[in-house]
């Protein structure tokens, strides 16, 4: 059975969301406030978090930061902002989606439903936990070998691994600086616009029309993200 840990300081909000879930076959538990939350959802005990933006003791950007950078799990951030800032802050820090108060509890349990079987199709085949299948898109990390509708596609050392990096994490947004910083390294000659240069490539390799990027979305102010 799958756990989802809610981070939520409204305790009348936290327990319908809880019993939403629960009719829908999930174990839940509930955290207070940040620093609980972070405490619980560096357990790694969970498959899912819902996280809410405005939280006592620590907010909900600082904790999904710190567990981002430990756990690879769907985080679903929960904001009463419409502010475009907060929501591409939110998903650069790594959060997989946002949904904005007031919702609907039905509209939160399909949500959650379509990020855990995303995250069980990107992980799912424990026997080959070196080969991840997007649509026609198959990428083996032990052979550095790529291949789209079965026709092995040839990528620089940079390149693959830019590939890599974002199909490991997907559905996160990443910032040019940040990708640069992560493959080239931070003593590294050149500037983000390498990173651009490199998606672009990718792109015109994997991509069908580049124009309407299947894979590799550009997030307009954020970044790029891998899309599932």
């Amino acid at each position: 059975m799958k756990r989802i840990l809610i981070v939520e300081d409204e305790q009348l909000i936290a327990e319908l969301e809880r019993d939403y879930l629960e009719v829908s076959g999930y174990m839940v538990d509930i955290a207070m406030d940040g620093e609980q939350g972070l405490k619980l959802g560096m357990s790694g005990d969970y498959d899912l978090i819902i996280l809410d933006l405005m939280l006592p003791l620590m907010n909900g950007f600082e904790v999904c930061k710190q567990i981002r950078e430990k756990h690879n799990i769907p985080i679903l951030m929960v904001t009463a902002k419409k502010e475009d800032i907060d929501v591409i802050r939110g998903l650069g820090l790594g959060a997989d989606d946002y949904i904005t108060k007031p919702f609907k509890p039905g509209e939160l349990v399909a949500r959650v439903k379509a990020h855990l079987t995303r995250y069980e199709r990107l992980i799912g085949d424990k026997e080959s936990k070196d080969v991840v299948r997007i649509r026609g898109l198959l990428i083996d990390y032990g052979s550095r070998r790529v291949f789209l509708h079965e026709r092995e596609i040839a990528f620089t050392t940079k390149e693959f691994d830019l590939l890599c990096f974002l199909a490991m994490n997907p559905n996160r947004v990443f910032s040019k600086d940040h990708l640069f910083e992560r493959i080239w390294g931070v003593d590294a000659l050149g500037d983000s616009q390498t990173v651009t240069v490199h998606i672009r490539k990718l792109r015109e390799k994997i991509e069908v029309d580049t124009s309407k990027s299947e894979y590799i979305e550009t997030v307009w102010g954020a970044g790029y993200r891998f899309r599932l």
